[in-house]
């Protein structure tokens, strides 16, 4: 999360102030009663006015109102009926070819099952070569009317539709659709070069119904399968798991669905070669043979589908589950990963948002940091350890009484931030404040509680409603509050105002959106005839009031030698232990659950037929209910999952009236596939617990793969306190993640980085590379804004012909040729790591020694990696732009530049640079740069208008076989500056600025060596 604030006294006194008298309320606007009163169980009764203490009754949505209905997930439930057993299926009729595939109808091929919803007797199939490289299949109701919502399906407004292209003859797709009625209608997708099947719903039937559609693909043995998110857990998905897809506001749980909702896998199948023949036969073994020759086919699917489902990966095959909408598939046929995720962006959810430069350097952040002092005092106290700031941020702490744009008086007035902000954007520094996704309504009663963004919207009919038109009231840290509506035309235009007039009091630089799944805090429209109660505090206890336990001790406090690959094992290993937990053991015959059955062309959206295993259990809970009701008719249960990606595209049209001609900076909660294109996304609620620092790594490669390389975690956990040790390896890891910051949670101990000497010390050396390598992370974040490619990757995917790699996910690299293998154990003073890509001649080298590390093909070694080092590597072949750091983004851009080169075992070596004013929608002028070194040359040759005159300082050439002649730059031969070590083939050269001072990059020349 990141959202509370301690400001409990201040909001207390102001509703004592406006207090009004509660009353009993059972609400059935929509469609779900509660009886929400000031009685002593929700009350808070202590506070101080004058210094005189005073005990009055304030009103406090009692916890009980946001407990829903005790649901039992099917997949858990002995009861359950299995829709594969009962249900008819379909049959195809009317076949018709066209020059993109074919369609057809599909009739019902018996009795109706009704299982779980009303099934919808006749079907439109069609099947599209879209393109040489994507096949859609489109399976949805026949002549279905737009103004029926009980079969809604996905707007093309809100999602777009991939659509045809200019090469979608079906010929040159190397993906083949085929189709069976025998015994009921199947379907079969194959890769042409391998006839490998990629998908396959051969011996199961399609089910669909108004509330529930199935759908199975037999998958081949011990398969590998990434995405389906959001949520903590490995990267390789796992052949025994439950992927819910269903936004959730819940912190960080493993292995259930948390903020977003990404319906998208890659499928890695590994072939193994004959030598002799060419044959390729399908590897399924978890032992590979030294001898044998090995290479990977990868594939996509994305199911353009936004209602809650799930997605059931067993040993044999895999199961989608919706609550609605429509069969939308789409397969990106690769034939690698890189190729795979560009095909998915650029086709289907878009290519990731260019982020400002500023945006890559540190970011600081607590929910705590109480006034405009406290926060200059941190960013005093960075600048004193020279601990390089970029980037401040606030918590809900400087809200007034938790509103949105909207500075409390005391804390943070508009007069001293203005100043405070002034000082800090003269020294290239920026803020960031949050912003929640409810609005609060204010008391009708009491003219002084008017809130302006709440009359604004309210007399622009941009809030969600109950289905009988009155307005859906909801809680969330303010009290009761309202949620806009993104399907109104007034409410994008409405959110922009918002913003673009709190920016004028204060100059914030990027927002942060969070609460976005939409989270509330109680159960339906809680808030109808209840407003003049006044809520003064969530239905729940905050960390650090009494009663609510905070850790005193960090995890592992006074225990030596532990190691928390253990605990992170555990956490994941059974799901079906944490599911017992969370609703109880299945068998039990005193636990009563709500089960419904459905009414035939009636939908049941509160509590549906079928239960999907949602964190959270009944979908109203901690959410805005599922009947909740757009102004064009549309429920929340059909769009609950666009919420957070909605609110991210209006905030990203406000802030580009904020900043016209600037790239928005936005980190979101709550994402869906194609977010990318406007924003980032950080973890949510870790915990300062070992193995979620080891989590963040698969949950950035995951982000990587759905288009959302802007990603981060809280560095040194959010939840709990973290200790020295542990903040100083997380500040190490999240030093290489794109998106860098710290933050945790309210009354837990400080954990900025000066807090420990060790950690000072860690984090300026991970700082220093980091900021080393902006030009190379800047240019990568280019590569994937034009092209569709990752920024973080696993070794998998660079090196694709490596079984051993599908679940390597405790390293990772950062572009092509950055290795990082983090410590990820308590009490380690030495980590494992595989150096890929040795047995096809790659080379890797140590980042700090600059030499070449001497590893075996296939060899687990152990590295040396006392506290305060991250083992990093450079891979041959690689050409890395660095530029000296300065303590912000801006000081290091008017730094001299130089070269890293990673020569290969050949002695090759290629890069690239993107430079531009770092921070333009539409850049004036660009400039590219293209690097080449081989047979003891470098050659820089540059392109574009952009000028910058940095010079060009030192080049460092790693590998080299002799370096005992003579090194010339353009012809001359160069006296100084230069050192060769022999003993560790590192060729040094300094000196160079003022040989090329007018601009390392203004002409092309070339350096060689003997």
């Amino acid at each position: 999360m990141a959202s509370s604030t301690s400001r409990i006294a201040a909001f207390l006194l102001s509703a004592l102030l406006t207090f009004a008298s509660g009353q009993s309320t059972t609400n059935s606007a929509d469609g779900l009663s509660h009886s929400v009163q000031p009685t002593s169980s929700g009350t808070i009764g202590d506070a101080t006015i004058n210094g005189s203490p005073t005990f009055r009754s304030v009103f406090t949505v009692p916890a009980v109102a946001d407990l829903g209905a005790n649901v039992l997930p099917n997949i858990q439930d002995p009861q359950a009926v299995d829709a594969q057993t009962v249900c008819p299926g379909y049959k195809a009729s009317n076949v018709q070819q066209n020059s993109h595939g074919l369609s057809a109808v599909l009739m019902l091929a018996g009795t109706a099952c009704n299982v779980y919803g009303t099934d919808i007797e006749t079907l439109n199939l069609t099947v599209q070569y879209q393109s040489a490289d994507r096949v859609s299949i489109n399976i949805s109701p026949m002549n279905i009317d737009a103004s029926n919502y009980s079969n809604y399906i996905l707007s093309e407004q809100l999602v777009p539709r991939p659509t045809l292209e200019t090469d979608s003859d079906p010929g040159k797709n190397d993906f083949e659709f085929s189709w069976s009625n025998d015994p009921s209608f199947s379907f079969t997708v194959t890769r042409k070069s391998t006839g490998d099947v990629v998908f396959s719903s051969e011996g199961s039937v399609i089910v669909y119904e108004n509330q529930f559609i199935e759908f199975v693909s037999s998958l081949p043995e011990d398969y590998n399968l990434y995405g389906l998110g959001e949520r903590i857990h490995s990267l390789r998905l796992g052949n025994n798991f439950t992927a819910t897809i269903y936004a959730a506001d819940a912190g960080d749980p493993i292995d259930y669905n948390i903020y977003g909702s990404h319906p998208f896998y890659l499928d890695t199948r590994y072939f193994e070669v004959d030598s002799h023949t060419g044959k390729r036969t399908l590897f399924t073994s978890n032992t590979t043979n030294s001898n044998a020759q090995y290479e990977s086919y990868s594939h996509g699917v994305y199911l353009r589908n936004a209602h809650g489902q799930e997605v059931l990966l067993r040993p044999q095959n895999i199961t989608w589950r919706m609550l609605g909408g429509s069969i939308d598939l789409y397969f990106f046929n690769g034939p690698s990963q890189p190729e795979v995720t560009k095909q998915y962006q650029l086709s289907a959810v878009g290519l990731p948002a260019m982020q400002q430069y500023f945006t890559f350097g540190y970011h600081q952040c607590r929910w705590g940091y109480r006034n405009w002092t406290e926060l200059k005092e941190v960013v005093d106290t960075f600048r004193k350890f020279d601990i390089p700031l970029e980037n401040i941020w606030t918590d809900i702490d400087y809200m007034d009484q938790y509103r949105d744009f909207v500075m409390d008086s005391n804390t943070f007035g508009i007069p001293q931030g203005q100043a405070f902000l002034a000082e800090l954007h003269a020294n290239g520094q920026h803020y960031i404040p949050i912003v929640d996704s409810a609005i609060y309504i204010p008391n009708p009663n009491n003219a002084s509680d008017a809130y302006g963004a709440y009359s604004r919207g309210n007399s622009s009919g941009v809030f969600m409603m109950n289905p009988d038109g009155s307005q859906y009231i909801g809680a969330v840290w303010p009290g009761y509050t309202v949620f806009p509506d993104w399907h109104t035309e007034q409410s994008v235009p409405w959110w922009t105002n918002e913003i673009v007039k709190w920016h004028r009091d204060i100059p914030f630089d990027g927002i942060w959106i969070d609460m976005s799944e939409v989270s509330s805090f109680c159960v339906g429209s809680c808030g109808s005839g209840n407003i003049t109660l006044n809520p003064v505090h969530p239905p729940f206890s905050l960390p650090g009031e009494i009663g609510n336990v905070i850790y005193e001790y960090p995890e592992g406090f006074n225990i030596t030698n532990a190691t928390e690959a253990a605990s992170a094992s555990a956490a994941s290993s059974s799901q079906a232990a944490a599911i017992s937990t969370a609703v109880g053991p299945t068998s039990s015959t005193s636990t009563v659950y709500l089960r419904t059955k459905p009414t035939p062309g009636v939908r049941d959206v509160n509590h549906p037929p079928y239960v999907i295993q949602n964190v959270q259990g009944d979908l109203a809970v901690h959410a805005v209910s599922p009947n909740a009701t757009h102004h064009d008719g549309v429920q929340e249960y059909d769009v609950h999952n666009l919420f957070g990606h909605q609110i991210l595209n209006a905030t990203y049209q406000a802030l580009l009236q904020v900043f016209p001609t600037k790239r928005p900076f936005i980190i979101g909660r709550s994402t869906f596939a194609g977010s990318g294109k406007w924003a980032g996304h950080w973890g949510g609620d870790n915990a300062s617990k070992w193995y979620y620092m080891y989590f963040s790594i698969p949950q950035a490669l995951s982000f990587s793969l759905f288009g959302i390389p802007m990603f981060g975690v809280d560095t040194c956990g959010f939840n709990d306190n973290s200790d020295e040790e542990l903040c100083n390896r997380w500040m190490q890891l999240s030093a290489f993640f794109p998106f860098y910051r710290n933050h945790n949670v309210l009354s837990a101990n400080s954990q900025e980085p000066y807090v420990w000497a060790s950690v000072v010390d860690s984090t300026k050396s991970a700082m220093q590379i980091r900021y080393n390598l902006l030009p190379y992370i800047y240019t990568l974040f280019h590569l994937a804004h034009t092209t569709g490619g990752t920024v973080m990757r696993a070794l998998a995917w660079e090196f694709p012909n490596d079984p051993t790699l599908a679940n390597a996910d405790r390293q990772f690299l950062l572009g092509p040729s950055v290795m990082v293998t983090p410590v990820l154990d308590q009490g380690a003073t030495t980590v494992n790591g595989v150096f890929p890509g040795i047995s096809e001649g790659e080379v890797w080298y140590d980042w700090y020694a600059q030499t070449q590390v001497n590893a075996s093909a296939g060899q687990n070694m152990t590295i040396d990696a006392p506290l305060g080092h991250i083992p990093v590597y450079i891979r041959g072949n690689s050409i890395l732009p660095t530029q000296e750091p300065g303590y912000t983004t801006a000081e290091s851009r008017k730094n001299p530049w130089g070269l890293l080169i990673a020569l290969s075992a050949g002695g090759t070596a290629t890069g690239q640079l993107y430079i531009d004013d770092g921070e333009s929608l539409s850049p004036n002028a660009t400039l590219w740069v293209e690097f080449e070194a081989s047979k003891g040359r470098l050659q820089a040759r540059a392109s574009g208008k952009y000028v910058d005159t940095n010079p060009l300082a030192n080049v460092t050439v790693m590998g080299v076989k002799s370096c005992s002649g003579k090194v010339k730059l353009n012809g001359a031969t160069l006296s100084d500056g230069v050192k060769c070590d022999q003993p560790s083939n590192v060729l040094s050269i300094t000196g160079l600025k003022s040989l090329i001072g007018d601009g390392a990059w203004t002409k092309d020349w070339e350096l060689t060596w003997s």
